[in-house]
């Protein structure tokens, strides 16, 4: 009780309370555009799934089998070979299902700083130690790796490796494969997750991790390419662990929604989700643009950000001593909002940096976003 009492509220998940007035233009959450949605497809997907009464039952925990069958298909053409997965409420359930398995009080996890918030919060729950990892513009330092390992001989590692929520940075082929060879030679358990990996704008995809390490969790998602409302993601696994993983997912909601996978697998069958997904790229991908276009008027000399291709973040540290949460309590006033770093960050955060994503306003909102923070900034 006293660990889950002393672990805080997402403050992107607070932002949006702050942000959810119309006039506010939010560069907050990492959220997928809602006109973007494929409504009509998903529509009629549901309306397919609902001719057979059993999707209104329970089912198996592993999830639907025509689902499942269709998203390791899915993984298998985009180079990552799989004959099975579990489907989860999301992929922040696999997370929470991996942390439940293989984390405990005493155990250590090993993540890159700054790193996803939501995960940071899934392994304080578990009373897990959380040591970082350092990144540079290419991600997670391999040498930084070793080290850690060396010293706190982690339990796990967890990564997004691929356009990494905050930064957006991409771990190149040669760090993935030094990583998988450190994982191997150590017995340690990596987490790749990866919600936003489809979502590339330049530039040729990198080999997922686990395509070259049997040590390797991999999670996906609906929800950045589909809909989040839907709450679908996937968890793959060497078979031993993909079964432990299936008991604690019975333990923690016996299986995800019947109907709603059932209207994927529709969806899946009767939709052309790569044509869905390259019109997701070309839209995005002209925000990312916008975005990136417009920084240099926005902030102050001195200012570093990222410059990711793909996924849906720009990651930024202003010059000095700034403190991005007290701008960001002047950047409201002025109806435009982004996240401030230092709740990504495990152990010391830097107070001078902030995510800002790109994908849920258009190119002409961005615009106009910039130049209201341009007058907080500059």
């Amino acid at each position: 009780m006293h660990r889950t009492l002393s672990v805080a509220s997402s403050p992107v998940r607070d932002l949006l309370a702050l942000t959810s007035r119309p006039e506010v233009i939010s560069f907050a959450g990492g959220l997928p555009a809602p006109e973007l949605f494929d409504l009509d497809g998903v529509r009629a997907a549901y309306d397919l799934a609902l001719r057979d009464r059993s999707v209104l039952q329970y089912a198996p925990t592993e999830g639907n089998p025509d689902l499942r069958a269709l998203v390791s298909a899915r993984l298998t053409d985009s180079g990552l070979p799989t004959s099975d997965v579990l489907i989860t409420t999301g992929s922040q359930q696999a997370l929470t299902l991996v942390a439940t398995a293989l984390l405990g009080p005493d155990a250590v996890v090993a993540v890159e700083e700054p790193t996803y918030l939501a995960a940071l919060q899934c392994f304080q729950m578990t009373g897990a130690r959380i040591v970082p990892v350092a990144s540079d513009s290419d991600g997670l330092v391999p040498a930084s790796l070793r080290s850690v390992v060396a010293a706190e001989k982690p339990d796990l590692l967890y990564l997004v490796p691929t356009f990494a929520n905050p930064t957006g940075r991409t771990l190149s082929a040669p760090c993935r494969a030094e990583i998988a060879e450190i994982a191997a030679a150590n017995s340690l358990w990596v987490v790749e997750d990866d919600p936003y990996g489809e979502l590339r704008y330049r530039g040729s995809a990198v080999p997922p991790l686990a395509s070259i390490s049997d040590r390797t969790i991999y999670l996906g998602s609906f929800s950045k390419v589909g809909a989040p409302g839907m709450r679908l993601g996937w968890l793959r696994a060497p078979a031993d662990l993909l079964r432990t993983l299936v008991i604690v997912k019975q333990a923690a909601d016996l299986h995800t929604s019947t109907v709603d996978q059932a209207a994927a697998a529709a969806y899946l069958t009767h939709n052309d989700l790569d044509a869905h997904v390259a019109r997701l790229r070309t839209e995005y991908g002209a925000r990312r643009d916008a975005m990136i276009a417009a920084l240099p008027a926005t902030v102050p000399p001195g200012t570093t950000w990222s410059d990711p291709d793909g996924g849906m973040f720009v990651w930024l540290r202003l010059p000095g001593d700034a403190d991005s949460a007290v701008l960001l309590k002047e950047a409201l006033l002025h109806d435009v909002a982004f996240v401030p770093g230092a709740s990504f960050f495990a152990t010391t955060p830097d107070h001078a940096t902030f995510r800002m994503s790109f994908t849920t306003n258009t190119v002409e909102e961005i615009g106009e976003g910039m130049a209201r923070l341009a007058k907080v900034l500059r």
